[in-house]
């Protein structure tokens, strides 16, 4: 139950950083301002299509962790059922991080230590890495019905989700920057 309600919070906030990039101002000098939107689909836009897959793996998540109360955990048909989505939603993570750096970098790979924005993108990239090692840790092997690493898969998720917070407290900093810079 507590790992199901965690995933709506988690879910919410994917679903908020969808609706942000929905409405982000594109136009130069901040002067676009559009009326709200709840869906847009923008697949030109790598950020758009950050936000949508981490909101789809999340939402993965969901079934998973609802999945989990409905069932026993000694049925390894069961964990199978329940490892797919986890494995699935990692790798949505694990996409949507990439694009997300990709779109910092302006490319496939960049180096930039001083750059705030860089090092959002980095850490919620090594989260991304660390839920997906915990989600081939947390695989139920068939013929014996156990976990192949749980203490790894514990750790990395623990981990990843210690990289996400440290990515959304270094978006304070950013969001006040970006503040300061819009005064006239």
């Amino acid at each position: 139950m507590v790992f199901f309600i965690g995933s709506i919070f988690f879910t919410s906030a994917a679903a908020l950083q969808c609706l942000e990039t929905f409405n982000a101002d594109r136009a130069p000098g901040g002067e676009g301002r559009q009326r709200f939107r709840v869906v847009a689909f923008e697949p030109r836009r790598i950020d758009w299509w950050s936000s949508v897959v981490q909101f789809i793996g999340t939402l993965l998540f969901n079934v998973d962790t609802f999945r989990a109360m409905q069932v026993g955990f000694d049925d390894v048909a069961y964990d199978r059922l329940v490892w797919t989505p986890d494995a699935v939603g990692s790798a949505c993570f694990l996409i949507s991080g990439y694009l997300a750096y990709v779109e910092v970098c302006g490319g496939s790979a960049c180096w930039r230590r001083r750059s705030l924005e860089w090092k959002i993108a980095t850490v919620n990239l090594v989260g991304c890495i660390a839920f997906g090692i915990s989600a081939i840790a947390s695989f139920v092997v068939p013929s014996t019905g156990s976990v192949v690493d749980l203490a790894a898969a514990n750790l990395f998720t623990a981990f990843g989700g210690l990289c996400f917070l440290v990515g959304a407290v270094l978006l304070l900093p950013e969001a006040a920057a970006e503040h300061d810079a819009a005064r006239p």
